[in-house]
């Protein structure tokens, strides 16, 4: 049985399935592939690729989140810096989800090379990252986080590099605004020692927390929290994805040289 997702990730696998709606199942690679959450969806939507990951317990859950998926080939899974990788087969997309905001420039650089390098001809780059420096908190701090973006931001950056944001919109608004103050007193209550962590170690255990109803949920409210009784505020986040308060952002990324 699956586990039931945050709100949150729900409405971003939400966005992410209808923005791929038009585009032919391929081959993937995700960085940072935590439990194996978006590579899930990804599965489901006839995908099939590999997931990097820095974290061996992150991977070990991926793993066993996704047995049938790694048995049969669709799903491979690397512990192993992707940024320092060698991929031979080209993808159709290269995706991460809460990663590039742990690189320093000069890694958040080598990122972008990597995708140019990896990407077949027409292939896309997707990310989720924070956004909203205002909602900077806590769980920035325990993940490991050096920056929050923005769309603006984002953009200019991207060209720095030889990249465009062919599309960019603010995700999770006003959900997570209106859960922001809730989640940080779940986290500080569950994880506050981390911040005796390294921002390295911080970074890798990101991807594997167990933050009783803020990343595990009895498994009851997947009757609450699920794609079909979500719809309706994946429909309100659409509305408001223009929003300088969202606190998700997402960027679909194509080289321009």
């Amino acid at each position: 049985m699956a586990k039931v997702l945050p709100p949150g990730t729900i409405l971003q696998h939400l966005y992410l399935a209808e923005r791929l709606r038009t585009r032919p199942p391929g081959r993937f690679v995700e960085i940072g592939v935590g439990e194996g959450h978006l590579a899930r969806r990804l599965l489901s939507l006839g995908w099939q690729g590999d997931g990097y990951d820095l974290s061996a317990e992150s991977l070990a859950r991926a793993g066993a989140n996704l047995a049938d998926e790694v048995a049969t080939g669709k799903l491979r899974l690397h512990h192993a810096n992707w940024l320092t990788a060698t991929e031979a087969q080209p993808v159709d997309l290269v995706i991460s989800c809460m990663v590039l905001e742990h690189l320093d420039e000069q890694a958040e650089a080598r990122y972008f090379e990597r995708c140019r390098e990896a990407l077949a001809p027409g292939g896309l780059a997707v990310l989720f990252v924070p956004a909203s420096m205002d909602h900077w908190g806590i769980e920035d701090d325990i993940a490991g986080h050096l920056r929050r973006y923005t769309a603006a931001g984002l953009s200019e950056r991207l060209a720095g590099l030889g990249w465009r944001a062919a599309h960019t919109a603010g995700l999770t608004y006003p959900l997570s605004n209106w859960l922001l103050p809730l989640s940080n007193a779940l986290v500080n209550r569950s994880e506050r020692q981390k911040l005796a962590l390294g921002v390295q170690e911080r970074t890798e255990a990101s991807g594997h927390r167990d933050v009783p109803m803020k990343t595990r949920f009895p498994s009851v409210l997947g009757l609450a929290l699920n794609d079909v009784t979500m719809y309706p505020l994946h429909v309100l986040q659409k509305a408001c994805r223009a929003n300088p308060g969202a606190m998700v952002l997402y960027a679909e990324c194509e080289p321009t040289s």
